[in-house]
């Protein structure tokens, strides 16, 4: 074996020639953010959703580490999903809705902070981050797998690299 260095695909690209450019969702974009709060109000059946946010259409990309969030779910051993509602990309081609698509089955039985980087082998090869092309934009929801109490607390924010 040797030492290597090596270079990441981007920065690769970024002096290559000729130069191959890169996306501004990948280099360059604007850092933007949607704050939430939601205080369930009422009881809401095992399955239930929160509706968090809707990113901007285009193309996006949530940064999942640096999108946080309290949760304060009182059920017993509740576990929340993470994910998308049904929408279409740029060229009109549905895309299906994904409840888990960014975070599946996490564990959120103790009250505490918790990150939208996701908890999957194909989420952690994309760096925790999901990318979305949109026309309209992308809804976020949150799926109670338990029931949902009255009062039940889910604040956060979602941090995403807009073109």
């Amino acid at each position: 074996m040797a030492v290597t260095t090596q270079n990441s695909t981007e920065y690769a690209n970024s002096i290559a020639t000729p130069l191959v450019t890169t996306d501004t969702v990948t280099a360059k974009g604007k850092l933007r953010s949607i704050a939430f709060t939601h205080d369930q109000d009422g009881v809401g059946d095992a399955g239930s959703f929160v509706v968090i946010g809707k990113l901007p259409p285009g193309r996006v990309k949530i940064l999942g580490g640096l999108s946080q969030f309290y949760c304060n779910f009182t059920a017993g051993s509740q576990t929340i999903d993470i994910g998308w509602q049904a929408y279409e990309d740029l060229d009109g081609t549905a895309v299906a809705l994904d409840v888990d698509g960014m975070v599946d089955g996490l564990d959120v039985d103790a009250v505490g902070y918790f990150t939208m980087q996701g908890n999957t082998a194909a989420t952690k090869l994309l760096g925790g981050n999901h990318t979305f092309t949109s026309k309209a934009g992308v809804v976020i929801t949150v799926k109670a797998i338990g029931a949902l109490a009255d009062g039940d607390d889910l604040a956060g924010v979602i941090t995403y690299i807009v073109d």
